[in-house]
């Protein structure tokens, strides 16, 4: 059965033809804009149970709480159209953090100074990453599961199994400063998401992208270096990890060695409830960003509202099972 692109024109007693919304048409379009009605539903429920959650004050705590998730959900994007996972993002915030914490208290008035060594050591690790994947061919799993416990270690090397505190209080300036009324980790979410989806959509590396997670064999065949999109995409994943975890760390002024822990599984989740296949080539940014604030307004929410924590774990858990049952419904009936 294939699903229509628009309902049938009909004859009025006029006699023009006229556009209605056949059954099947409604249905399919709402399973097609799922998470789109989810998120809707969602705000309406919250809106009619506190005032306070529609309030401006709440929403930019929204946008402020999805930044630094937004930007490890985007490099987790584009892992698994790849076809692969990266579970190491969570301790590359860590890891990142602590060096960036380290840096600015040897060197308090070098701001800079701590964005850039936090960027670099997440474009370290996700470059070990993307090298084990696309030249050791080892599985992505195991390749960034054995980055998640060695970044994890070496975060609390870097602190001697402690945090890192007494940071000098400008390194709060870096996710703390307002630029036209918006914090600059807001600014940065924003720029990413934008940016990235234009690549995804417009340029040549995208479409390599897609085909590599489609089908690697022909897409090897077709002349596209498998390896370099490979390590590209895991290079990028701890590169925005790394900017993620300075980050967090200037909200806090601090240096936790425990920072991003559990991370990379609301990452992943954000990928999957906007719509992304685990098995690669389909999925969008747009998606995932839609995947994160729902999953960010779900939070905030139930906050709100007092729920305890254990209970927005289940409702979290089910959200994500029903989003992967509606794609693979879905998917059988565009067959």
């Amino acid at each position: 059965m294939t699903t229509r692109e628009s309902a049938p024109r009909r004859r009025t007693a006029a006699g023009p033809l006229a556009w209605r919304p056949s059954g099947p048409w409604v249905r399919d379009q709402l399973i097609r804009h799922a998470m789109v009605v989810v998120m809707l539903l969602i705000i309406a429920y919250f809106s009619y149970r506190s005032a306070r959650f529609g309030t401006p004050d709440n929403l930019q705590t929204i946008a402020i709480a999805a930044a630094p998730f937004a930007l490890i959900a985007l490099g987790q994007t584009l892992v698994i159209l790849t076809g692969g996972i990266d579970l190491s993002v969570g301790s590359v915030i860590a890891l990142s953090a602590m060096a960036a914490a380290a840096t600015v208290k040897g060197h308090p008035e070098r701001l800079w100074l701590s964005v850039l060594v936090a960027v670099v050591v997440g474009l370290a690790a996700g470059a070990v990453n993307g090298l084990l994947v696309s030249k050791v061919n080892v599985p992505p799993f195991i390749a960034t599961l054995g980055m998640l416990t060695t970044a994890s270690g070496l975060a609390y090397v870097i602190g001697g199994g402690a945090p890192i505190n007494g940071l000098p209080e400008n390194f709060g300036e870096i996710a703390n400063n307002q630029i036209l009324g918006l914090q600059i980790p807001v600014i940065v979410m924003i720029v990413g998401i934008v940016a990235l989806a234009l690549i995804m959509k417009r340029t040549s590396y995208g479409m390599r992208v897609y085909a590599v997670g489609g089908n690697p064999v022909a897409a090897q065949i077709a002349g596209i270096k498998t390896t370099r999109i490979l390590f590209s995409v895991y290079a990028l994943s701890g590169l925005l990890a790394g900017l993620s975890g300075v980050m967090l760390a200037s909200r806090v002024i601090s240096g936790p060695p425990n920072l991003g822990q559990g991370y990379e599984l609301d990452a992943i989740a954000a990928v999957v409830i906007g719509g992304a296949s685990l098995l690669g080539g389909r999925g969008s940014i747009l998606g995932t960003a839609l995947g994160l604030f729902l999953i960010q307004t779900l939070n905030n929410g139930l906050d709100i509202l007092v729920v305890p924590a254990y209970w927005q774990s289940v409702i979290k858990g089910a959200l994500i099972v029903a989003a992967v049952t509606v794609d693979v419904w879905s998917a059988k009936r565009r067959v």
